[in-house]
């Protein structure tokens, strides 16, 4: 949706790891917001998801913060988010964050990632399915495309990926 740079890198941070819940609130309404403007990339969406946080993260679980607030942003229920705390994906087991670190633990932690999640409820939901996977920042793209990957291996025919801040390139 924008670059992640100044004002937006600060709020993003502030939900992240200061646990400032109120930010994802506002991000869930700017996704709602994002979903309602482009009617064309949410055709044939059958899941919107955010791509996980550990079921222990502290001090919060902030994707998921962010999709509970969409879903309730979303009066109307035009868009198939799940409902606030029934979230379609799960990380249950803790990985290696990828921040700060170099291209290929990047890849690998992504790989880790990937690997941990578990797609609740009913599996046959998850065939043809086409998912919006929803993240906060985008660096390299290697975590996105590790789970679209596990997804697709799941079943899904596409996946397609949202995020709220775009890390500027470098180099």
């Amino acid at each position: 949706m924008a670059v992640y740079s100044g004002a937006l890198r600060d709020k993003i941070h502030k939900l992240k790891y200061e646990g400032k819940t109120g930010w994802a609130m506002i991000f869930g309404r700017l996704l709602v917001g994002w979903m309602e403007s482009h009617p064309d990339d949410m055709r044939g969406v059958t899941h919107v998801v955010g791509n996980p946080t550990h079921t222990g993260r502290r001090p919060v679980q902030h994707i998921e913060a962010i999709m509970d607030a969409a879903y309730t942003e979303d009066m109307t229920r035009a868009f198939p988010l799940s409902p606030s705390g029934a979230h379609r994906l799960v990380k249950r087991a803790e990985t290696a964050r990828s921040a700060n670190r170099t291209l290929d633990e990047k890849r690998a932690a992504a790989a880790a990632h990937a690997a941990a999640l578990t797609w609740t409820g009913d599996t046959s939901d998850i065939k043809g399915a086409t998912i919006l996977l929803v993240d906060d920042i985008f660096t390299t793209g290697s975590q996105l495309q590790q789970v679209a990957l596990r997804l697709r291996a799941s079943g899904a025919t596409d996946v397609r990926g949202l995020v709220l801040a775009r890390v500027p390139w470098s180099g």
